[in-house]
């Protein structure tokens, strides 16, 4: 049995050997049949979030193109829905639930903690109080909640979480131009690697460091030098981070019971919020597959189920 994640960025694989992460977005027509033809003869348990991807016209026929491509493959696969149920047909409550196969999985693990998972795009917040009361969330309800916060590690628009920044000792408006993402960030501040910086850069340009010193200053309509050169980009990169910290705090407090209830982390972010943030970093128990929090989870539901 293995365990795929199809997102609108990401494809996520766990099987025995650990979790496969591979850049597909879907928007783009990256080959998804393609990518999981390597991984045949497996049984699968699946969940998705790419159905939101603006390729498809709604999210039922980004339902449907998945499960089909995915059927292709893997004839007898199972697609886990927002009722915590697994489904054979591209039925609605198919969209978006692969972060309910997380909560399902560590419910009896971590009861009455908040979930929070950081990917490269968003971060889920989730309460592990009780399966039911999370059921049947579309992605609407769980914005509305707080559930669901548009801020991730690498992919998010500097813009859509910072509005203004102090250059060259004054305040400064950014413009709202996709210049810059929080990879870029990350990368100036030494918080992952070239390696890591597993996404497209907004301008099409190599993921190197002096790239990205440009795209940050790019944020205020200027160049490194009229901004203080390197270390005046890197104080500003080191603002943006204090911002998108308070950003993921405040989320955590309005899904949080109480101030002391427990956070426990996941996703590719989840190590280095962690280490700032508090809280128990599943990566010390799950290893890599934390990455890949809901490939994982959907497979040991799937054979939870099964009654392995």
């Amino acid at each position: 049995m293995i365990g795929i994640d199809v997102g609108g960025a990401n494809l996520k694989v766990a099987d025995s050997d650990g979790v496969h992460i591979h850049y597909c977005p879907l928007w783009s027509g990256a080959p998804l049949g393609e990518l999981l033809g390597q991984y045949r003869g497996e049984d699968a348990a699946v969940v998705m979030s790419g159905e939101l991807t603006d390729c498809f016209v709604s999210k039922q026929e980004g339902i449907y193109w998945i499960v089909r491509t995915v059927q292709h493959v893997f004839p007898h696969a199972l697609f886990y829905g927002t009722d915590g149920r697994f489904h054979r047909d591209p039925v609605p409550a198919l969209a978006a639930a692969n972060w309910l196969a997380a909560a399902d999985y560590l419910l009896p693990h971590y009861q009455g903690a908040v979930l929070v998972d950081m990917g490269s795009t968003t971060t889920d917040i989730i309460p592990l109080l009780d399966l039911h009361s999370l059921q049947g969330l579309t992605d609407l309800h769980r914005l509305q909640k707080g559930y669901l916060v548009y801020t991730g590690l690498l992919r998010t628009s500097i813009p859509s979480f910072v509005r203004n920044l102090t250059v060259n000792g004054r305040l400064t408006t950014l413009s709202a131009e996709y210049f810059a993402i929080t990879a870029d960030v990350h990368l100036l501040l030494g918080y992952i690697t070239l390696g890591e910086y597993s996404c497209e850069t907004p301008d099409r340009k190599p993921p190197d460091y002096d790239g990205a010193l440009r795209r940050i200053a790019r944020l205020v309509c200027s160049d490194p030098g009229e901004v203080g050169g390197e270390e005046g980009v890197k104080g500003m990169a080191a603002e943006i981070w204090a911002q998108q910290k308070e950003q993921v705090s405040s989320a955590i407090r309005r899904v949080s019971k109480s101030a002391t209830q427990h956070v426990v982390w996941a996703g590719v972010g989840g190590r280095l919020f962690c280490s700032c943030l508090g809280g128990t970093d599943l990566h010390d128990s799950l290893g890599t597959a934390a990455d890949a929090l809901p490939s994982f989870a959907v497979r040991e539901v799937a054979l939870r189920s099964a009654g392995y």
